[in-house]
């Protein structure tokens, strides 16, 4: 049934409202460069803040701005290590104490670790 409600109807809409008597906003073209030698112009807004790269209609790679400032350059931020994380947590005096501390334990033979638990497995 459902197949029949649609059979005859057009479900792409057709505007017949013309451009005509309407005044578009100002424009002015933007004039861009690939690096694979592909050159493209971009309408946009006099008003509008003009990127300084834009994807390439040709190819997809980044099209800079012809006669204009390149990209600006991100602050990056230096990868945070495993020791710079821990020494936002503790002091060096606070490590030292921590190590002696299990350096002792080790040393008492508290903790057995020259037997693993496979090899008890194999004994038994």
């Amino acid at each position: 049934m459902s197949e029949r409600a649609l059979r005859g109807t057009r479900l792409v809409v057709t505007s017949y409202e013309t451009d005509r008597g309407i005044d578009l906003a100002p424009r002015q073209a933007v004039e861009y460069a690939c690096p694979n030698g592909h050159r493209f112009e971009m309408p946009f807004s006099v008003e509008a803040e003009i990127p300084p790269e834009w994807e390439c209609k040709a190819c997809g790679a980044v099209a800079l701005l012809v006669d204009g400032d390149g990209p600006e350059e991100k602050k990056a931020k230096p990868a945070r290590t495993h020791w710079d994380m821990l020494m936002e947590r503790r002091t060096r005096d606070e490590l030292e104490e921590v190590l002696a501390e299990r350096l002792a334990v080790l040393r008492s033979g508290a903790m057995n670790i020259a037997v693993h638990p496979r090899d008890s497995r194999k004994s038994a």
